[in-house]
């Protein structure tokens, strides 16, 4: 480790998150111990956290208050993870139906977020100091499983907009002080790969991040143009938020020499799973509980495939018990090689975000797209159909009524980003289907960009 890196990880990082509130150290000190315990242990010390996070929220959460009480449900009786199937699963809709009782009264640092909308419903809801330390703690252990650290030179791949703000400016600063770079996925146009790759060639970073697709197509733009970057020193390239194919793994590993490892959380769920370099993907289970159910909810075993619900352990600021992720997954009944006592999932489904294609034929990363709708107030739910370069058409399940105004904001954000002549036709409707495995795709693009 090079003496900057040192002193990033060791005292940088550490001032920076005391800073902002968080306990991010003591947290990641704690997991660096626990996995490596046996898995009846690791999962006691998940039991035991999961009764203290069910009795604080049944305390101090109005809408668990309330619930619990409904449900004669003690949490002090709890005494298995299975008793958590006396809870109700937790969508979407419920949360945005009960925001203000879902938020514990004097939290502090609550803060507002939103999901990007790739998969599932857009989703508004708060992060509490405790949540944000304990998934910031989470990812860094994963990190280190692959011989890097924070502090080491990185490049990030990732839904970056072109016009920042004052607090996007502040966190420039901050990663430039890290040594993390980020290129926006929005803009995959070939003068835009080729700017990526001469920046990670002139970069040498020890570790990419980023999304499969936007990481796959930087490798495959240096293979076909004969632009060597399999000898910078990259030790590993962390892929999250969409589904991993094996196409994109193999064609990142082979430009850039060095393995993919692939990560599963989000937002709202927070840092659910990751890769190590045995190959197995391991929960954070001191954080979290992974469950995977049927389609009517009923919990599934080891081994078969069912929606993905989570309950985060460090969410007493803002629950999220029994959360319905919408993706769909295996747990595995084995442990890993590598000696970590977490589980794993065995595999996961879901989470993929299509690009779309401007009439240029700059490709868009689809959240560029998903960005101009997912805030609108007066949407209630929608999808983005590229038909053609010249057409992309828009299903809008308006909250009341689709006015004038919404709609000439939904033409010019999609315009601004797809190209002032494409058409764009607008639909008002009452619903828009799922598809038949029962996800839904906010962006969807008949336009092949290969």
């Amino acid at each position: 480790m090079s003496v900057y890196q040192q002193l990033v990880a060791n005292v940088l990082f550490p001032l920076h998150e005391k800073l902002k509130g968080h306990d991010t150290v003591a947290v990641h000190r704690a997991l660096n111990t626990s996995q490596w315990l046996p898995q009846d242990e690791v999962l006691a010390l998940q039991l035991e956290n999961l009764q203290r996070f069910l009795s604080r929220i049944g305390r101090t959460v109005p809408y668990y208050s309330k619930l619990f009480n409904e449900l004669a449900f003690q949490p002090e009786s709890v005494t298995s993870i299975a008793d958590l199937q006396r809870l109700p699963l937790l969508d979407k809709a419920t949360i945005r139906a009960h925001t203000d009782d879902l938020k514990a009264p004097g939290a502090k640092g609550l803060k507002r977020f939103n999901t990007g909308g790739s998969s599932g419903e857009p989703l508004i809801f708060y992060l509490g100091n405790e949540r944000v330390s304990h998934d910031v703690a989470a990812k860094r252990r994963a990190t280190r499983w692959w011989g890097v650290d924070i502090g080491d030179p990185e490049i990030v791949v990732w839904g970056s907009p072109i016009e920042l703000g004052a607090q996007d400016r502040v966190r420039l600063a901050r990663d430039a002080l890290f040594r993390t770079e980020l290129l926006s996925a929005f803009e995959m146009s070939q003068e835009n790969l080729q700017r990526f790759v001469e920046r990670i060639v002139a970069r040498r970073p020890a570790m990419l991040f980023g999304y499969p697709s936007s990481l796959a197509l930087i490798a495959q733009f240096a293979l076909e143009h004969d632009i060597a970057v399999d000898a910078l020193g990259i030790k590993v390239a962390f892929v999250t938020s969409e589904r991993l194919y094996d196409h994109q793994r193999m064609v990142i590993e082979r430009a850039f020499g060095c393995p993919v490892a692939n990560g599963y959380g989000g937002r709202d769920a927070g840092f659910i799973a990751h890769a190590c370099p045995e190959g197995s993907l391991h929960i954070t289970a001191e954080d979290m509980v992974v469950e995977i159910v049927d389609a009517d909810g009923n919990v599934l075993p080891a081994g078969e495939s069912g929606e993905i619900v989570v309950t985060h352990l460090y969410t007493s600021e803002f629950p999220f018990v029994r959360y319905r992720t919408g993706d769909v997954g295996v747990l595995a009944s084995d442990t890993c090689k590598c000696g970590r006592g977490l589980p794993v999932l065995a595999s996961v489904e879901g989470r993929t975000t299509d690009f779309v294609t401007a009439a240029d034929g700059t490709i868009l990363h689809g959240l560029a797209l998903i960005y101009v709708l997912r805030d609108m107030p007066g949407v209630a739910n929608f999808r983005i159909v590229q038909e053609s370069l010249e057409r992309t058409r828009v299903e809008v399940v308006p909250r009341d009524t689709l006015t004038q105004a919404m709609r000439v904001e939904i033409e010019s954000g999609l315009r601004a980003r797809l190209g002032e002549s494409v058409e764009i036709e607008i639909d008002a409707c009452e619903e828009i289907p799922r598809e038949k495995s029962g996800k839904f795709r906010y962006v969807l693009s008949r336009v092949s960009h290969q």
